[in-house]
């Protein structure tokens, strides 16, 4: 029976609140930190040059996640960020036409790489980004639209699952927002578990309700495939109109892809799989990356994107290794991995969530990890956001 004992909270507590950590026994706690210390040892013999020799060519990337959301011209409307994170929906919504006009993040890191991508944008972050003390009703008439990430880990299964009874539940501020702004439409985005059966009634009764006495509600599930990311990736989306007539132009966003390994039917082109959307050479097998783990989830904080056991399998058939990500290509390529397999870089893991090289992370190799890892993929939020100009306009 495993003993009791308070649970070693680090400095990374303090830059996330998405993290949770287990209560672990010294023996437990020896063997994560002699894995860390042993990854580390390794990393630095082979930056000084003493490491296996590198065996990958540095990649060149042969996607660019950019053609899968190109510029729509500014149509007047703008957009408010809440849970903006790495800036997933920021960027979707940009690209689609949308003015910005403000985000909010309670990371502090979030903010840098959202400040840092788009200067001139107005960023909260830190405690000034704490969504639970703005008085909404002061930017009524400021935003055309509101959109959000609450956080997931209440509704996931590497979060727990725990639901309401969980502290970062914040769809109740979700809906604080939205009804004291009262914008003419909305967008919030989760896990696909918040729409099954399991979180049913805490959707009913927290969300759905409350935002239906103002808004014509609309429920949808996007794979993040059908919108050109080479990535697994599943995201239960809620739309919102405050005028009738507009939920009744709404169109939900249509494919731009095939899914990967579908038959052609001449209509759509196929979704990249991972390695030639790196640009890695052909080994003869091809697939979608695994859903990529958000390091600022789970009992500690790693360089790690591995999500499962099964995935842990998908990536072996890839031939590419998740733990360990490099902070940069050149770094990946010295830094060889224990089977041989393709190291990831943090550019790379942003491009099979969908972000374009030039939007950088701010922050040591986790936490651009965790901000990646938590982000909506742009390109799915640009077609919604595409779909709600066309309905709004």
């Amino acid at each position: 029976m495993r003993k009791a004992e308070e649970p070693t909270l680090t400095a990374a507590r303090a830059v996330s609140p998405h993290h949770q950590p287990w209560m672990l026994t010294d023996k437990e706690r020896a063997r994560y930190r002699l894995m860390s210390q042993t990854s580390r040892l390794a990393k630095l013999a082979a930056l000084r040059g003493e490491g296996r020799t590198a065996i990958h060519d540095i990649n060149v990337p042969r996607l660019n996640p950019n053609d899968l959301m190109p510029v729509l011209a500014g149509h007047g409307m703008k957009a408010l960020s809440l849970f903006s994170g790495g800036g997933g929906l920021d960027l979707g919504f940009e690209r689609a036409g949308f003015a910005h006009v403000a985000s909010w993040d309670v990371l502090e890191i979030s903010a840098s790489t959202l400040r840092s991508n788009r200067p001139s944008w107005l960023v909260h972050g830190g405690d000034d980004g704490d969504v639970t003390k703005v008085q909404w009703r002061t930017w009524r008439g400021m935003a055309d639209v509101v959109h959000g990430g609450p956080p997931c880990q209440p509704f996931s299964v590497a979060g727990r699952q725990r639901g309401p009874r969980d502290e970062r539940d914040m769809f109740p501020a979700f809906v604080d927002a939205v009804l004291g702004i009262e914008p003419l439409a909305f967008m919030a985005e989760n896990v696909a578990a918040l729409g099954g059966p399991k979180f049913r009634r805490y959707l009913n009764e927290t969300v759905l309700e409350p935002l239906s006495r103002k808004y014509v509600v609309k429920e949808m599930e996007l794979r993040a495939e059908h919108f050109g990311v080479p990535q697994q990736r599943r995201r239960f989306i809620l739309v919102g109109f405050r005028r009738r007539r507009d939920a009744k132009r709404w169109r939900p966003p249509q494919p731009t892809h095939q899914a990967f390994g579908e038959s052609n039917n001449g209509r759509l082109p196929h979704c990249a799989g991972a390695r030639w959307a790196l640009g890695l050479p052909d080994i003869g097998f091809d697939a979608l990356a695994p859903t990529i783990r958000s390091s600022l989830t789970g009992p500690r904080h790693t360089t790690s994107i591995l999500s499962s056991v099964s995935s842990r399998h998908a990536w072996e058939r890839l031939e590419v290794w998740p733990n360990g990500v490099a902070p940069t290509r050149e770094q990946a390529r010295i830094f060889v991995a224990e089977n041989g397999h393709f190291r990831l870089s943090v550019p790379d893991v942003a491009l099979l969530q969908g972000f374009p090289e030039e939007w950088p992370f701010a922050g040591a190799v986790y936490l651009a990890l965790g901000q990646i890892g938590n982000a909506v993929p742009p390109p799915i939020a640009y077609s919604v956001a595409a779909s709600l100009a066309a309905a709004i306009s």
